[in-house]
């Protein structure tokens, strides 16, 4: 069939607008150049690919060559064929940019809250078509669209008589229309939103009738219009969630920790309260050490690879071996009891359970078809996987850098194991086995929650372990000798050292992103929605010297260091040697190490000059200091070093990584002595600078870096994109995130505008998350303890009660907040567990301190909070369940 495509696109000059042909087989496209005489009607006209399938394509402008913009992937054009007996198709489209409302067309609305059959358009029955195709992303899973308009084929405006249409894509309804049955060249309708069951009445769209001018049509000839999306006088959707780690789940069958089954279950509670979303943090396997220092979920050796201890053994074949089953189910019953996660005896129990199943099963399981189809899906990932796990066992060690051999994966060895015939395949299959019943495990929840239209929402860390898989076979994506953390904040006055290595952006653009393209893909088999841990890394990251310990001495990177003119610029007297190295005087010793000021001077020091002092050689680093203090604990011990580790910090500014001619002012300097020492003007320049640096000068050059990037991975699925975008925001973070219409995090303690203490709940933007607490925070209860003057605050001026706080937190009280939260305008209001629980006295936990997840100041913090209550017992809450239930209904939330 001939087909010609009209696309109405101004262009400016010297662009050529690309029609760009899908062919299925990942993103290959088939270039098709389009034609124009006045540089906004474009025509291009093919020998169409429609069969039996349909045939979808994007438009793209690219200028000498280079493509410098394209529609929306997310939802590319789409024709289906309409009749063999047509062989000329003319097709009218618009361009199609990223539309407001685009998280209606998320997976987490199509394929979960408002789930609906897909069908192929149904071929009319005359000799020439005109077919009509409309966006409408608002209609639920109950209803339809139709169409309705003057003249008897159109249904005389009648709605029982209205013209049904089928949904051949997501959100996207297109309907055939027999030429010859219209009464006028002028097609005049509208569309309707009707229920499955009838149409008597419809829900009309927007908007003035519409209208179609038909030209002469022959035999064999179709027209297809695309019109402009639908809109109808329908509220917002508005969700409720709960957010919760998996593993800190608890049901009477789990093995001590949190597994995929128990997943289904709390899916199930999820859908029975009315809630829509369930939360999860990072579901990857951590195995680095083997102790309890794993149970950090945001330090993967992998990023496809899921952790082993979310395995549920009840989903598995029964060990043969009566008696080892036994002992298993004794132990069991012993972990599962504990308030808390036994992270290490839990791992190994679950390790040794696998060993002997394996054994027991894994020759047939390995044969089997299912598994074959799941390996070759997967190997290009989980051989390297496997691998990695096979020489972390045997050399003792993940830090592949120490071992005697393999620190590099050759191509030798990844065709050996993935051969079933070879001694190697053999020796790492265990590994096989064990993530094939894991990504069966979690497809199986990740279905129970599309059955029960939740939407499951998973978890994407900034960074990736040196310790890993990732680092190992593919080093060029990573800079080795930096370490990414944050700014310090109100989580962590020294900042926050994740210890992952940063990214090596220019050589993942080079090949346009293909690592996070393929990471965002794998983790859409699983789940429908995801946040981006700390976005702010896809602007820059915070980047540490790999000698420091704290996060004081980083700077953002990619940034726009100051030459030492520009900083004089700003009237500051800039002497490099003073504002560069350690500001060390007598009296600074003497106020940080008080007792100790003798013992730091003799031991650690050296006079420069007068009262003026350096640190020696063997101390000048932050990791000197601490392998110097490894194993000592003692209170004396821990002051010397923490004094040490300030005195490392105390500069002005820290030199560009990249050019020692470049400086950055470091960051939160005016806490520290070094700035305490400049004269007064000094300081007001100073701070001028800071100021300038940190939320000005680095904004559009931000917003490129970004730009770059995020594009290629929002794009990449269409699972629903939020963002942590908390700390030290700066302008272009909201810029970017409204542009690709990403979800920002609100959280009402921590306000975006510096100048309020509480932000205002009714002014949550409607594409947001709103939430009290996250897992690095303290808990609703908790935080209502932990600062009286700032709570007095909260209930007075944000709650407007006149009365004195009461503490603890009584269930009216935290029921009153929870409700504030689904009344805001926020689409999604996610709660954590804790938060959900503390409305009711009777159900949640006495101990409120014991809910916490995380303590980001603490980077050995143990990961171990488990619910106290199990899964069946919270079902059977019905007290609670109905207040949760009725709350949801009655804020306007589905």
């Amino acid at each position: 069939m001939r087909l010609k495509l009209n696309l109405d696109y101004s262009t400016a000059y010297g662009e050529q607008l690309v029609l760009n042909v899908l062919t299925g087989l990942d993103d290959k496209v088939v270039r098709h150049a389009m034609s124009t005489r006045d540089g906004r009607l474009w025509t291009c006209e093919i020998e169409a690919p429609l069969g039996d399938a349909s045939m979808d394509y994007y438009y793209s402008v690219e200028r000498d060559g280079i493509m410098v913009r394209h529609e929306w992937l997310v939802m590319p054009h789409r024709l289906d064929p309409v009749s063999a007996a047509a062989h000329r198709c003319v097709a009218w489209d618009h361009w199609n940019d990223i539309p407001a409302d685009s998280y209606l067309y998320s997976s987490a609305m199509t394929d979960c809250v408002a789930r609906r059959e897909m069908h192929p358009l149904l071929a009319a029955a005359g000799a020439a078509t005109i077919v009509v195709k409309v966006r409408a992303p608002q209609l639920r899973t109950s209803e339809r669209l139709v169409l309705v308009g003057r003249g008897k084929a159109l249904g005389d405006w009648n709605p029982v008589k209205a013209f049904g249409m089928v949904e051949h894509n997501h959100n996207e309804w297109v309907t055939a229309l027999d030429a010859s049955t219209l009464e006028a060249r002028q097609m005049e309708f509208k569309f309707g939103i009707a229920s499955r069951e009838q149409a008597t009445s419809l829900v009309w769209e927007n908007g003035d009738n519409r209208t179609i001018t038909l030209p002469d049509l022959n035999a064999g000839e179709v027209l297809v219009y695309e019109l402009t999306q639908a809109h109808f006088p329908l509220p917002p959707v508005k969700l409720a969630g709960t957010v919760v780690p998996i593993f800190s789940l608890r049901s009477e069958r789990s093995f001590g920790v949190g597994d995929f089954g128990d997943l289904k279950r709390m899916i199930d509670w999820v859908a029975g309260t009315g809630q829509r979303a369930l939360q999860v943090l990072p579901i990857n396997d951590t195995t680095i050490t083997g102790t309890w220092q794993d149970s950090y979920p945001y330090n993967s050796i992998s990023i496809y690879a899921l952790h082993p201890q979310y395995l549920d053994l009840n989903q598995l074949p029964p060990l043969h071996d009566a008696l080892k089953a036994a002992q298993f189910e004794q132990l069991r019953q012993e972990l599962n009891a504990l308030p808390q996660i036994d992270y290490e005896r839990v791992n190994n129990a679950k390790r040794e359970y696998m060993q002997l199943l394996y054994a027991q099963e894994g020759t047939a399981v390995l044969k089997g078809e299912e598994f074959k189809t799941f390996f070759a899906a997967n190997q290009d990932w989980l051989v390297p996987y496997a691998a990695f796990c096979h020489y972390r066992d045997l050399y003792g060690t993940a830090t592949f850098g120490q071992w005697p051999d393999h620190r590099t994966f050759s191509d030798e060895e990844r065709k050996a194991m993935s051969n079933p015939r070879a001694r190697l395949y053999k020796e790492v299959a265990y590994w096989y086995f064990v993530q094939y019943f894991l990504d069966k495990q979690m497809r199986g929840a990740h279905e129970r929650a599309l059955d029960k239209h939740v939407v499951l929402k998973g978890d994407i860390p900034i960074g990736i372990s040196r310790d890993g898989v990732e680092a190992w076979v593919e080093p060029k994506y990573f800079n080795l000798n930096g370490q990414a953390g944050a700014p310090p904040d109100a989580f962590s006055a020294n900042g926050q050292n994740w210890g992952f290595p940063t990214y090596n952006w220019d050589a993942m653009l080079a090949d346009g992103c293909s690592w996070w393209v393929k990471r965002f893909r794998k983790m859409s088999q699983y789940f429908d929605a995801y946040r981006i841990d700390h976005v702010l890394g896809f602007f820059r990251i915070w980047e540490i010297p790999i000698d420091a310990v704290h996060g004081l001495l980083g700077q953002f990177s990619p940034a726009l260091g100051m030459s030492a003119d520009e900083i004089r610029g700003y009237g500051l007297n800039f002497q490099e040697q003073f504002m560069t190295e350690p500001f060390i005087a007598d009296w600074v010793i003497d106020r940080v190490f008080g007792p100790h000021a003798r013992l730091v001077r003799e031991q650690f020091l050296e006079r420069s000059h007068d009262d003026i002092w350096h640190l020696r050689p063997e101390y000048d680093t932050q990791r000197k200091v601490e392998a110097a203090f490894a194993g000592k604990d003692s209170d004396d011990d821990r002051w010397v070093r923490d004094g040490l580790y300030a005195l490392i910090s105390d500069v002005l500014f820290v030199r560009d990584r990249k050019n020692p001619a470049l400086f950055h002012p470091r960051i939160s300097v005016q806490h520290d002595f070094v700035y305490e020492t400049l004269y007064g003007a000094d300081k007001e320049a100073f701070n001028r600078l800071y100021n300038d640096y940190f939320y000005r000068r680095n904004n559009d050059f931000w917003y490129h870096e970004a730009m770059k990037k995020l594009p290629k991975l929002v794009q990449a699925t269409r699972m629903l994109v939020c963002a942590e975008d908390l700390g030290m925001v700066p302008d272009c973070v909201a810029w970017v995130m409204d542009e690709l219409r990403i979800l920002s995090l609100e959280i009402q303690s921590m306000p975006k505008d510096a100048k309020l203490t509480f932000g205002n709940l009714n002014n949550n933007p409607s594409r947001s998350v709103a939430t009290i607490s996250t897992h690095d925070m303290s808990t609703l209860r908790q935080w209502w303890d932990e600062d009286a003057e700032r709570t007095q605050q909260y209930y007075s001026s944000v709650l407007w009660r006149g009365d004195a706080a009461p503490h603890p937190l009584p269930g009216w009280l935290a029921t009153d907040i929870v409700r504030n939260h689904l009344n805001c305008p926020s689409m999604l209001t996610l709660l954590s567990l804790q938060d959900w629980m503390a409305i009711d006295e009777q159900l949640r936990l006495p101990d409120a301190d014991a809910e916490r997840i995380n303590i980001p100041a603490n980077p050995r913090h143990y990961w171990r909070y488990r619910m106290h209550l199990t899964i069946e017992q919270l079902m059977e809450a019905n007290a609670f369940n109905t207040k949760i239930k009725d709350y949801i209904t009655q804020s306007g939330r589905k």
